[in-house]
């Protein structure tokens, strides 16, 4: 009975309702969350069942949105923040760089920043300019900032509990078009911990290592790789900071090659530094170097043209054959 099969959206919004229930002290703020429910509708709901001082409909400024945030969280609140669109996070960067993830150290532990931001993040649904950004690397160069990227309905309705539950801020990447994907969730389940890495196929000949959107698509190769003979094994990072990389190296020193797959930009992405820790740490088991997928190095293009940006089936197969090579 606790077992329902939901999308991505349902799941977070069923978090949310989970967390608001279990801690009055949970403040939702964020552009048109309330009446609207948000543009992709995940706060849909939650204002009329807890009222508008639960769920705020700010103006629209990130801004004053997370610089509010940070009094709320210094008074014992957990505000959970929604970014309506990963390209609108940046005039919020200040307050979340100089505020948000210095403020426990700035005080010697005195204070905490128990604040989860929520990005929709990622390409894939045709958007307009500004609204399919890959910012995590940002983020996840930030100390004092957890960087969270969910791949699915069940880490999703988890994820976004134990990210409000955390005594510290969480930067909570939710890929945008995986929104209405669906999947099993045991909403009664003992869920594994939120930071950490989880092999989601297993394989033998090359390690594949992606997070959010991307999970998908490197399941998806695996599964085309597979009719052509070769195993691919799939890491879900789930957490980019910090990053789990135990349950990597034993799948590298195994397989002997690594690919790690991601829709931004390779040029100083998260690749670069998951590339130099495994071969920091893998060296003697690599057969060849390890390689990266991700987006080109051109500012994020809109609608259409976002086709011929975003790495692909093919994309990955293709680094799988160049690793494969060696």
């Amino acid at each position: 009975m606790s077992t329902e099969t939901l999308t991505m959206g349902k799941a977070l919004n069923l978090g949310l309702r989970r967390a608001m229930e279990d801690d009055a002290k949970v403040v939702l703020m964020g552009e048109d969350i309330g009446r609207l429910g948000g543009v992709f509708r995940i706060t849909d709901g939650l204002q009329k069942d807890f009222g508008e001082a639960r769920v705020v409909d700010t103006p629209l400024s990130e801004a004053g949105i997370i610089g509010t945030a940070v009094g709320l969280a210094m008074r014992g609140y957990r505000p959970v923040c929604e970014i309506q669109f990963d390209g609108f996070v940046f005039p919020a960067f200040n307050q979340l760089v100089t505020q948000v993830a210095k403020m426990h150290a700035r005080t010697r532990g005195r204070l905490s920043m128990p604040v989860v931001v929520r990005i929709p993040f990622g390409g894939g649904i045709g958007a307009v300019e500004h609204h399919s950004e890959s910012p995590e690397a940002y983020f996840a160069h930030t100390p004092g900032l957890k960087v969270v990227a969910v791949s699915n309905p069940v880490d999703a309705y988890w994820g976004i509990q134990q990210a409000i539950a955390a005594p510290d801020p969480v930067i909570f990447l939710e890929p945008k078009r995986r929104y209405w994907e669906k999947a099993e969730v045991d909403l009664d389940a003992t869920p594994e911990p939120l930071f950490g890495s989880r092999v989601v196929r297993r394989g033998d000949d090359v390690t594949v290592l992606a997070y959010g959107p991307m999970v998908k698509t490197a399941l998806q190769a695996a599964e085309a790789a597979a009719e052509e003979g070769r195993s691919l094994e799939v890491v879900d990072l789930r957490t980019l900071s910090p990053l789990d990389l135990d349950p990597v190296v034993a799948s590298v020193r195994r397989t002997g090659r690594c690919v790690v797959v991601h829709e931004a930009q390779v040029t100083l992405g998260m690749g670069a530094e998951i590339a130099a820790r495994v071969t920091e740490a893998c060296f003697h088991s690599l057969e060849a170097p390890v390689l990266r997928v991700g987006g080109w190095d051109v500012p994020y293009p809109p609608a259409r043209m976002e086709e011929e940006y975003l790495p692909d089936l093919d994309r990955v197969l293709d680094a799988v054959d160049r690793a494969m090579a060696f």
